[in-house]
């Protein structure tokens, strides 16, 4: 019986190098696999999802209005769908990766953030946190020692900024992950 995964972690924690090693699992079982990110996150090409520690791969590079049900049904070659940075999907995406597992009975894993910087979900991972059979958090620590749960933006200067959009990608120049208690910290010493 396949089931909807949610594997979710702070930033740093490793979660698409664990997504193109699960990847890499199934093919070297003889597998298919639907490698899918959305088309927003360009940082290291329209259609390829890179970790930090140098794996990469091609995938399909899903946009906002993509109906990722109807689209699977088209091409139902794959074994299983393997999405990265999932908390950009929507809403209505989500519910379409559910109901490939039940009516494909396709297993569907999804990683990604849980929160923004703000500590706020985001509309893909708040859905998956309804909706998934399986939730899973991806560890990483603070630079305390604690683990981190924050993904706390920084600015040039490296303080930590506490207002302004929801989305902005960026990698270890823009966020830092941190444990509630040093994020508190940094903002209450910084006077904000």
């Amino acid at each position: 019986m396949a089931k909807l995964y949610f594997k979710y972690g702070a930033m740093g924690s490793s979660k698409t190098a664990n997504a193109l090693i699960t990847k890499f699992n199934y093919e070297e079982r003889g597998m298919r696999v639907w490698l899918i990110k959305p088309a927003m996150d360009v940082r290291d090409g329209a259609a390829v999802v890179k970790s930090r520690v140098g794996l990469s791969e091609n995938a399909y590079a899903v946009s906002s209005d993509t109906d990722l049900y109807k689209l699977f049904g088209e091409h139902r070659e794959y074994h299983v769908i393997i999405a990265d940075e999932c908390q950009f999907f929507t809403e209505a995406q989500i519910d379409q990766l559910r109901r490939i597992v039940d009516k494909y009975d396709v297993p569907v894993l999804c990683f990604g953030l849980r929160t923004d910087f703000l500590t706020h979900c985001f509309e893909g991972s708040r859905r998956l946190l309804e909706v998934a059979d399986s939730i899973s958090e991806i560890k990483t620590i603070c630079s305390c020692g604690k683990k981190a749960i924050v993904n706390a933006r920084i600015d040039g200067e490296g303080r930590v900024v506490t207002e302004g959009g929801q989305i902005l990608l960026g990698g270890n120049d823009t966020y830092v992950a941190m444990c509630h208690s040093c994020w508190v910290k940094a903002i209450e010493k910084q006077g904000k």
